[in-house]
């Protein structure tokens, strides 16, 4: 079966957001094939642009993780003539996402409000730390403070000892994942009714949901409390360590439990009353890891994994560095990591997004883009003559340092 054209091909977002809430949101939307018109301001940018170390040859590549088959379109929002040039861009737009506190979309005059009077019938995405509206919806607010807040930290790092953050900016990409999920089924609404919307994402409600098996216990009635790798309901689950490093077990059912103690050699541990059930596992974790390490000890890393996951069929995995999880014999079969032309640099890696369908295609076609490198193309694309786009540059609609393509 031939595939289709990308799903979003046709629906132009325009993006003001920085950093990743809004900027990995509007990356997942362009790789389902929307046009995203990624504005910043002039001279400087996204501050995500400046994020590093590392930089190769002056370009983050962080940056380039949330920008993918973008267009960069530098507007200077305190220039009048600026913020009408962003007006006709909305009245075009099918999306507009802003991460702002609240407060500031008001200030410089794109609030759905204002912007709804130039189309009736956008998606309007305001992203903030804790939501538009209570007592803390003017504070400012990033991961790191999302992530103590939402009681993710709570359940993160090793017994007795102080809270951990998730080394990723983890409630950032949830939040964006959110957002790019109300922003299809706004647009699946729209489809239906013909009417716009306005979405209230908050960062901290946004990450609350994710807490499932935690939010379950403190339902019941129960405490949570740090385990480091190990999991408050199911044992084995957790990392022990080999001879020569670290595999991650889930035993996840009696059979898995019977197969893996097999596996092991250890026809002893199935038959000891601590750890006969899972709830008696559970009960004496310290001692089954103890049990379970001494026996690990004896192999190295690969050899379990060949013993435990490919010949019994439990599911065990090594501990990657972040460079082996990039490039392994699974992630290359796929053709996971891709690569795309750069104006400058030449070809850089891409990290595919996951969706795989049968119908339609999906995918990045382009490099993130340079600042301002689209300035004079998305008016263009307007209708705007090239009189009237050299109008534009000359009343400093692009900034100061606007240079024709």
């Amino acid at each position: 079966m031939t595939a289709d054209k990308k799903i979003l091909e046709g629906v132009k977002v325009v993006d003001l957001s920085t950093f990743v809430t809004g900027g990995f949101c509007s990356a997942m939307l362009a790789n389902q094939g929307a046009e995203v018109v990624k504005v910043e301001q002039p001279g400087y940018g996204d501050a995500v642009r400046h994020s590093g170390p590392p930089f190769i040859d002056g370009e983050s590549p962080y940056y380039w993780t949330l920008n993918y088959g973008k267009k960069s379109l530098e507007l200077d929002l305190k220039n009048e003539r600026a913020t009408e040039a962003l007006y006709e861009l909305v009245a075009e737009a099918d999306v507009f996402i802003q991460n702002f506190r609240p407060g500031t979309a008001e200030r410089l005059g794109v609030d759905h409000e204002t912007l709804s009077e130039y189309n009736e019938d956008l998606v309007y995405l305001a992203i903030s730390a804790f939501g538009q509206t209570g007592p803390w919806s003017e504070r400012s607010g990033y991961d790191l403070l999302i992530q103590g807040m939402s009681g993710i930290m709570d359940v993160t790092g090793e017994e007795g000892r102080q809270p951990v953050k998730v080394g990723l900016p983890m409630t950032d990409l949830i939040t964006a994942m959110w957002a790019a999920f109300g922003t299809m089924t706004a647009l699946y609404r729209r489809e239906r009714t013909g009417e716009g919307e306005y979405i209230d994402l908050g960062m901290l409600e946004a990450t609350l949901p994710w807490l499932t098996k935690q939010a379950g216990m403190v339902f019941a009635g129960e405490e949570t409390r740090r385990m480091g790798t190990k999991d408050p309901v199911l044992a084995p689950y957790q990392t022990f360590e080999t001879e020569d490093g670290h595999l991650n077990i889930c035993i996840l059912n009696e059979k898995l439990w019977g197969e893996l103690c097999e596996a092991l050699d250890r026809p002893d541990l199935p038959a000891d009353d601590r750890f006969e059930t899972n709830k008696d596992r559970v009960e004496h974790i310290g001692e089954l890891e103890a049990e379970i390490e001494d026996t690990l000890s004896e192999k190295t890393t690969d050899q379990w994994i060949e013993i435990i996951a490919e010949d019994a069929g439990v599911p065990a995995g090594p501990v990657y560095d972040v460079e082996e999880a990039l490039h392994n014999p699974q992630i290359d079969a796929r053709g996971t990591i891709t690569e795309v032309e750069h104006p400058e640099l030449g070809e850089i890696p891409v990290i595919e997004h996951p969706l795989r369908y049968d119908n339609a295609e999906s995918g990045f076609d382009s490099a993130p883009p340079l600042l301002g490198e689209h300035n004079r193309a998305v008016f263009r694309e307007l209708g705007y003559s090239e009189e009237e786009v050299e109008a534009l540059a000359n009343a400093g609609v692009f900034g100061s340092g606007d240079d024709e393509e």
